[in-house]
């Protein structure tokens, strides 16, 4: 996608904006749950750092390894994708990134777009876990994601330079058909 700055930088009564740094930077991996999100822009979370973990020391029975996170780190910075989804999606988006069991906790924090200009966005951080490395099939939707939405050269080598553990098995057959689906426009 384009970098097009977003027209609409504020939520409403009807939407809100979201800032996705893991699986969810995939246009397809975010339309699985949340067919309302519309890309705005790619942004910055700055002073914070991306991390893989397993909340409450438990691997991810969905993705076989660490999931995405964020934390406060002076200096560093996440880069992402702010998405505008309907309010009708929110509670399907705090499901799928498992605030109800305790996985992640919704954040406010402000990104910047390319451009310099300030935005204010739900994102979600894992409060109790332990790092871990992502399985290749999450690393790989991640990088994905991060290609398809044109974010900075830089970041995706660092992205791409992630050590996956050394699961084998399958991911979720859906998950699986958006990685085939990837590796199909690719070659």
């Amino acid at each position: 996608m384009a970098n097009s700055g977003c027209k609409v930088l504020q939520s409403n009564e009807e939407s809100f904006l979201y800032f996705a740094y893991g699986s969810n930077l995939l246009t397809a991996r975010i339309h699985l749950r949340n067919p309302s999100a519309v890309f705005c822009c790619v942004a910055c979370l700055q002073d914070f750092k991306l991390d893989f973990g397993n909340s409450q020391g438990k691997t991810s029975k969905t993705w076989h390894g660490g999931i995405a996170t964020v934390f406060q780190s002076p200096g560093d910075e996440v880069w992402g994708v702010v998405w505008k989804m309907n309010k009708s999606n929110l509670s399907s988006l705090d499901k799928q990134e498992g605030v109800n069991s305790g996985t992640y906790a919704p954040i406010n924090v402000k990104v910047y777009t390319q451009e310099g200009k300030e935005i204010t966005c739900r994102t979600y951080e894992m409060k109790n876990y332990q790092s871990a490395p992502p399985s290749p099939q999450y690393k790989k939707v991640i990088c994905m994601g991060a290609k398809e939405n044109g974010l900075p050269q830089e970041y995706q080598k660092k992205l791409n330079e992630i050590e996956p553990n050394d699961y084998k098995g399958k991911v979720s057959e859906e998950i699986e058909d958006i990685i085939r689906r990837g590796e199909t426009k690719t070659h």
